[in-house]
């Protein structure tokens, strides 16, 4: 008899793939034949990001959980150096996959630079493309530009943002955008999120498509994230369509937000690794090389 498995989670790390049965037989997914299969099996892969570079020998142990990493392109948020610099090889051979992002910037930056909005994202991105280019990432890599602020874009964000993502997206390498799925206030009864809003730009203006890093840690019952935890469902779990990535914990986490995961945390409000005293944000995807940097 044939089985229809929908939905099957298959938990992948550094190490290799763990199978859960498969209802409604007692069979294995290691067990059941391939003629068995039918519809779609999906694939959950974790990785990880976070601001400083923890050393070689870290990321070769964090490996053992992980598939992928973010991999900062310029100084992370409040930063001004980028430990990353010059570190893709030495993961590339660790066997990780790369999340590639830029750091953006904030509304206040972008009202008080000398140059339109626009034009400030368009330079912006020609250093990050450099970056990429330096580092050794192949084309049609996806680059992410990292919008912190959340809620419906001002004009000057928007400006600034859409600037950026067309200007990758006219290079060799793709644009993506790491941003909101947090439901933000949005008028009497109404909330919007920052990646609908980034759509409906998108579809309005007939821009370039722009590949969606959600950030949601958002635990029961304002969101599904499961908190800091190597186990997540799905990213389609996320209460965002159609992403590439769902950041699902965070650190620190918001209080406001995570009050029904709070145990998975440390105790002071950060994501630890497993056995480990770096704290990290964690994320899933359906690809052990989110950005195609390999």
């Amino acid at each position: 008899m044939r089985i229809a498995i929908v939905g099957l989670m298959v938990m992948l790390t550094g190490l290799g793939a763990c199978g859960k049965k498969a209802d409604p037989t007692s069979k294995t997914f290691a067990e059941l034949d391939p003629a068995d299969i039918v519809g779609p099996i999906v694939f959950s892969y974790i990785g990880f990001d976070r601001n400083d570079y923890p050393g070689d020998d870290a990321m070769a142990g964090l490996k053992a959980q992980f598939a992928y990493t973010g991999y900062w392109l310029t100084p992370p948020p409040g930063e001004k150096t980028n430990g990353w610099v010059g570190k893709r090889a030495v993961l590339k051979a660790q066997g990780y996959g790369f999340l590639v992002l830029a750091n953006g910037r904030f509304d206040k930056q972008i009202k008080a630079a000398k140059v339109s909005p626009k034009e400030l994202g368009k330079q912006d991105a020609a250093v990050a493309i450099a970056a990429a280019k330096a580092e050794g990432f192949p084309a049609k890599t996806i680059l992410f530009l990292d919008q912190e602020e959340g809620g419906r874009l001002l004009e000057e964000q928007a400006g600034y943002l859409f600037g950026w993502t067309e200007a990758v997206a006219a290079s060799e390498f793709r644009a993506g955008v790491y941003a909101s799925g947090q439901p933000a206030p949005d008028g009497p009864g109404q909330t919007v999120t920052t990646i609908q809003d980034i759509r409906e730009h998108v579809a309005k203006d007939h821009l370039h498509e722009i590949a969606m890093w959600v950030y949601q840690d958002a635990c029961a019952p304002k969101g599904a994230a499961p908190g800091c935890t190597v186990k997540p469902p799905s990213k389609d779990a996320s209460g965002t369509p159609d992403v590439m990535v769902w950041q699902y914990a965070q650190s620190p986490r918001r209080p406001d937000v995570t009050q029904s995961c709070a145990k998975t945390y440390g105790a002071d409000g950060n994501c630890y690794a497993p056995g480990s005293k770096l704290l990290i944000d964690m994320n899933v995807a359906g690809s052990a090389d989110p950005s195609g940097g390999r």
